[in-house]
């Protein structure tokens, strides 16, 4: 009974730590959340959502038209003559402000700039859901604003430098320097989220982990309970997957019709990338933990399954069993379970070092364990035929059927 009530309680709670897990390490850590949102600069809709943002401020603060009117007001008299002049060079110079602008956003320096800002940015996000509402992120009224200064002013800086002189002192209001990420009016309880549940998202993911070994150790029949344990893992994966697919939906919706709204899907997908890795991971070693568990269990097609594995690779280690492994052998054979405890634990080791999990670090993960328990199989098997006469260590002959 009460194996059953770790179980359903670790159960209900896995989504849960799993998004509050994810939620306190990127938010909180400043580096991973760096390395979480580096990708967005290399994206075109980003880039061109940026791109867009400051070209407008700066455009719409110049009247080229206007200036260049004035410029040659008084050496053209002839006013067709004078717009069919006007028009192209004020497209050109328009043209130079989004090549330029484009360029500098394309460019290594952008990208160190992004990795600067968005390092402030985690820091002011962590000022949003405090409460504070200063910074390069910040609560304005029911919206959530990036502001761009740094990248303006630094385009400024490049047109000026190639003689486009004219908008070196062209100030930009503080509405044209800024581009709404959200509308945010349920951020008053999300910060009451975040107060609360902030300090239990360290610890939650751990728990629930400490309550599936806890079930499975009090289960009296292991294999089924590893089963279970797997179901549970699987069906929670398959919840995160949909709530993700919901959440991406929903942010999406309330984005339509803004600047971002472009860039609304790949920013959703890469702001929630090692939420959606472990997702894939958490489904894998679900499916893993039910084939485990129907293998090890005593079911009809469990046992002829484990019977031929084992018994093939014990086969092999017998006939290896007068060599030097044979002593070895013998200490495998009379240590098996817990070496066989141990090899699971370095699989998890290696599957979660780091807090970096992924689909590639799982399979081979999983395929480190496979060869180490083939390899404790065969050492039992070897040391077994260690103590056996060579007369009598030939294959039983196969039955015969008819």
């Amino acid at each position: 009974m009460a194996a059953i009530i770790c179980l359903v309680l670790a159960g209900l709670l896995t989504t849960p730590a799993a998004v509050a897990y994810w939620g306190q390490r990127t938010l909180n850590d400043t580096q991973r959340y760096v390395d979480t949102v580096q990708p967005l600069v290399s994206s075109p809709e980003v880039q061109d959502v940026i791109a867009t943002k400051v070209t407008d401020a700066i455009e719409q603060q110049v009247d080229i038209e206007a200036t260049l009117n004035n410029v040659f007001a008084g050496v053209i008299t002839d006013r067709p003559r004078l717009e069919q002049l006007v028009g192209p060079l004020s497209a050109a110079v328009n043209g130079l402000i989004d090549r330029e602008v484009r360029a500098f956003i394309a460019s290594d320096e952008f990208a160190d700039l992004w990795t600067r800002v968005n390092t402030r940015a985690q820091q002011a996000l962590q000022r949003v859901l405090k409460g504070e509402e200063s910074g390069a992120v910040s609560l304005q009224g029911d919206q959530v604003v990036l502001d761009v200064d740094e990248v303006i002013d630094r385009v400024k800086e490049r047109l000026v430098e190639r003689g486009l002189t004219l908008v070196e002192n062209v100030p930009i209001p503080k509405t044209d320097r800024q581009i709404v990420l959200m509308e945010a009016p349920q951020v008053k309880q999300l910060r009451t989220i975040y107060a609360f549940g902030n300090p239990l998202a360290r610890w939650l993911l751990p728990i629930v982990a400490a309550l599936y070994l806890t079930a499975f150790v009090l289960a009296r029949r292991r294999p089924r309970m590893t089963v279970a344990i797997g179901a549970a893992l699987a069906a929670n994966a398959l919840l995160v997957a949909l709530a993700l697919s919901i959440g991406r939906q929903l942010f999406v919706n309330q984005l339509a019709g803004t600047l971002f709204a472009q860039a609304s899907r790949v920013f959703f997908d890469t702001l929630l990338a090692y939420l959606q890795r472990g997702q894939q991971v958490l489904l894998g070693l679900g499916l893993v933990l039910v084939v485990a568990g129907w293998f090890a269990g005593r079911n009809k097609y469990g046992t002829a399954v484990r019977s031929t594995v084992t018994g093939g690779l014990e086969s092999t280690g017998t006939r290896l069993a007068d060599g030097p492994i044979g002593g070895s052998g013998r200490w495998v054979e009379a240590n098996v379970g817990w070496l066989r405890a141990a090899v699971g634990v370095l699989g998890a080791v290696v599957l979660f070092w780091g807090n970096n999990v992924s689909s590639s670090r799982f399979w081979w993960s999983l395929a480190l364990v496979l060869v180490l328990l083939a390899l404790v199989q065969v050492l039992v098997g070897a040391g077994r035929g260690s103590g056996v006469p060579p007369t009598s260590r030939q294959e039983p002959a196969p039955r015969e059927t008819g």
